[in-house]
Formats: structure tokens, sequence, C-alpha cells
């Protein structure tokens, strides 16, 4: 058997998520039937994160074993001849040993969320951000996302139904940026982590966008963030916005070699 890395882009909005469920449409059963269409034994795919229904990747990371040693570069595009029409494309193939695994090599994930500030309805951004009519404080939200930064018990911004074992992770960075646009402005909550929680992205976002419209101080969040309850924690951002932009590992096996 031969294991490669393949590196994804996928528009989620019509998948029921990441995960293979029985009679929906997701990404991993997508890339497994297109894998089954080049090796009869039925490759099972396995990502380096479970993303939730809508949410999008630009640097998703998953492997597979094959039976025949493709060369790296045909086996992407074979693949991506047996997507269509799918909104998923191998952008990157490698091949790597016996012991790498997408989610478990892992050493770092990173996700954005764009948010934008207007009036009117998104046209082309539709689907691929969350938009909200009022303005947003800046200042007040970089000043509560200070207080996530770390490592923290996160119970106040994970799913009532994460199955993590613990609550606890380390929060390497929530940076947020603000981009002035002829018709409105966004900004992006970029968040950096070993691994999240089950919602916890779309958790902090909806929370920290509750104190730029100047409904919560920023002190509120680190006393929600103490209480470890999830009844303390803001409204959940819609999955839209969010995008898993990259997954590092401690070697990357998409490098070019020396």
């Amino acid at each position: 058997m031969a294991r490669f890395a393949l590196k994804l882009e996928y528009d989620g909005g019509p998948f029921a998520g990441w995960q293979r469920q029985p009679g929906l449409a997701s990404v991993q059963g997508a890339l497994e039937a297109a894998a089954r269409r080049l090796d009869p034994a039925g490759p099972a795919v396995y990502g380096a994160g479970r993303t939730d229904a809508g949410v999008h990747a630009l640097g998703q990371v998953a492997h597979l074993e094959m039976s025949r040693d493709w060369a790296p570069f045909r086996l992407g595009e074979a693949l991506n001849a047996h997507l269509r029409p799918a909104p998923v494309a191998v952008v990157a193939v490698a091949r790597v040993g016996e012991e790498f695994h997408a989610r478990f090599s892992a050493v770092e994930r990173e996700y954005r969320y764009r948010l934008i500030s207007r009036r009117a309805p998104l046209v082309h951004d539709r689907g691929r951000a969350w938009r909200v009519r009022h303005e947003l404080d800046l200042g007040a939200m970089r000043a509560a996302a200070a207080h996530l930064v770390g490592l923290h018990d996160f119970t106040t911004f994970r799913s009532s139904i994460c199955q993590a074992q613990s609550p606890r992770r380390t929060l390497d960075a929530l940076e947020i940026e603000a981009l002035d646009r002829p018709a409105g402005r966004e900004f992006r909550f970029n968040l950096r982590a070993r691994s999240f929680l089950h919602n916890q992205v779309r958790s902090i976002v909806g929370t920290l966008e509750r104190v730029g419209a100047g409904a919560w101080p920023p002190g509120r969040v680190a006393e929600a963030l103490a209480r470890r309850d999830r009844s303390a924690c803001g409204p959940v951002a819609p999955p839209d916005g969010l995008c898993l932009v990259a997954v590092r590992y401690g070697t990357d096996p998409f490098a070019p070699a020396p």
C-alpha cells in the first residue's frame, strides 16, 4: 500500500460537513467515492479536521492509502477528474510514510472567519461571509479577544455535544484585522491552535461580535470564559464565514524536495 497526503480546497455550502454521513453529502464521502473509481479496495480518507456543515476550506489536509503507487501529480489529476462536479479540489498530493496521519500528525490548524458590516445584502460574498447591518468597534473586539489567547478551559465556547475529552486548549493567536471596502467594512478573525473544540471558533466570533456591537463590554468575555458554562457564551456565528485556511506539520509534506 502507498500512503498519500492531499491538500484540499472546498466549498462547504452543499455539504453536511467533512465527515461521511449516511444519506447526506459530505466532503469525505465525495473524496472516497472518487478514490473508489481508481482503486477497487475502496480507500478510506482521513482528514485533519472535521469541518461543520457550510464551513469552507482552503488548506484542509487528508491522507489515504492506495493499492497502486501512483505518481502524486497523476493521482491528483485523476481524483479531480472523478470529483467533478462536486466543489472539491485536490490542489497538491505528496507521497508520505506510514507514520504520517493527517489528523494526529498536525501541530497547528489555522481558521479564518470573515464578517462584513454593511446595510446591503451580500452578493459576491454570499455564503462566504457573515453580514451584520451595524458598525463594529475593532478596538473593543481586540481588547476582548486578548482574554482568550493562551491555555484555558474553553467549556463556555464549545458545543454542548462536543466529544473532546478535555475542554482545555491553547489558543496560540487570535488576531482581528479590518479592511475598508467600497461597499462595507470587512473584519477577519484569524485563529491558530494545535486543535479546536467543536464550534469553538464560531462561538468565539459570535461573542466578539456582541462586543463590537456594544452589547457586551470587553471584560465580560473574560467573565464568560471563567464561568466555564455554555450558557455564558454569546450567540454562535453562522458557518458561512468560516474557513480552514491551513494545517501545519513538523515537516511540511508538500514542500518541494531540496
